[in-house]
């Protein structure tokens, strides 16, 4: 379409990583193939344990269990067209579907820092205000997707209407706020400002709460008088600690040194070895598996409790 002298672009061209060579093509797509499936197996094995097993029905696996969706929600948001663009040489993508992928990526990021919150949160309130404590792990976790919501769909409604008249390929492997509005033919500052606001906010207000929750907890941890009964609340807090320290400071890294490739890094690995860690840092799983795999072996037939 045209008007004038100026022509709208009606898609977009993915660059993926740029610089590297048509001969590596089939290496990058197979690589990316290979971590989408153990993405997709890894998590699929722990919902599945996870559904079939009373054992994990648990608060701290329904806040694990949305973890493990937004992981294979963003890699397939993510992959599947970044792996098409090197094993088919299909490098476009459509200007409402590139709109599309940006609202589900910046969506399913803030939905996975609301999450790691509410695990926050609960553990803050179960620890420090147990006789006030009541479990509210449904109404959290409901409220990390539903508030998760308002900031992509702004950034994504203010971006669409903006004129895209001059270039129109994408230096990254997906569509992104930053990448698609550095297209516009506009002053985009207006736009880019709110956005830069709204991830530090996300980014930086989820970290500080985290902080605070888990200073509050080793503070009351330190003031209970048995040394095992430390060690026995600080046990049940490792797991949280560890899954945070995977989804967090990788992306403060990100923000100080990232460039394509560790973006990309960031986004693709945690969602592939994270079942991984949810399964050897917690003693449930191990016990589940563990007797799975001596059932196997002596050939009792596997049934989940």
């Amino acid at each position: 379409m045209s008007v004038g002298n100026i022509s709208f672009v009606r898609d977009f061209v993915i660059v993926g990583f740029p610089g590297l060579q048509p001969h590596y093509y089939g290496l990058v797509s197979a690589l990316l193939f290979f971590v989408y499936v153990c993405t997709l197996v890894g998590n699929a094995v722990f919902f599945t344990l996870f559904v079939m097993t009373k054992n994990l029905q648990r608060p701290l696996y329904y806040f694990i269990i949305n973890l493990v969706v937004c992981d294979v929600l963003l890699s397939t948001t993510i992959l599947p067209k970044i792996i098409s663009r090197y094993w088919f040489q299909d490098e476009t993508i459509s200007f409402l579907g590139c709109f599309v992928q940006m609202f589900f990526v910046h969506y399913l990021g803030g939905v996975c820092s609301n999450v790691l919150v509410a695990m926050a949160i609960d553990r803050y309130a179960a620890i420090c205000y147990p006789l006030q404590y009541h479990r509210n792990v449904l109404i959290l976790i409901l409220g990390s997707w539903v508030l998760s919501l308002v900031g992509p769909l702004m950034i994504v409604i203010r971006a669409y209407p903006l004129p895209y008249c001059a270039e129109n390929t994408i230096i990254h492997c997906y569509c992104d706020h930053v990448s698609i509005t550095t297209l516009a033919c506009t002053n985009r500052a207006l736009y880019s400002v709110p956005a830069l606001i709204y991830a530090l906010v996300v980014l930086m207000g989820s970290f500080a709460i985290i902080v605070f929750s888990y200073c509050s907890i080793f503070a009351a941890v330190m003031q209970i008088s048995s040394t095992r009964g430390r060690m026995k609340t600080f046990s049940t807090c490792s797991p949280q600690l560890i899954i945070i320290a995977l989804y967090f400071l990788p992306r403060c890294f990100i923000y100080l040194f990232g460039n394509i490739v560790i973006v990309m890094m960031y986004n693709l690995l945690p969602p592939m070895i994270n079942p991984l860690i949810y399964c050897l840092r917690t003693e449930e799983v191990k016990t589940i598996l563990r007797s799975l795999f001596q059932k196997k072996q002596t050939g009792i037939p596997l049934q989940l409790l």
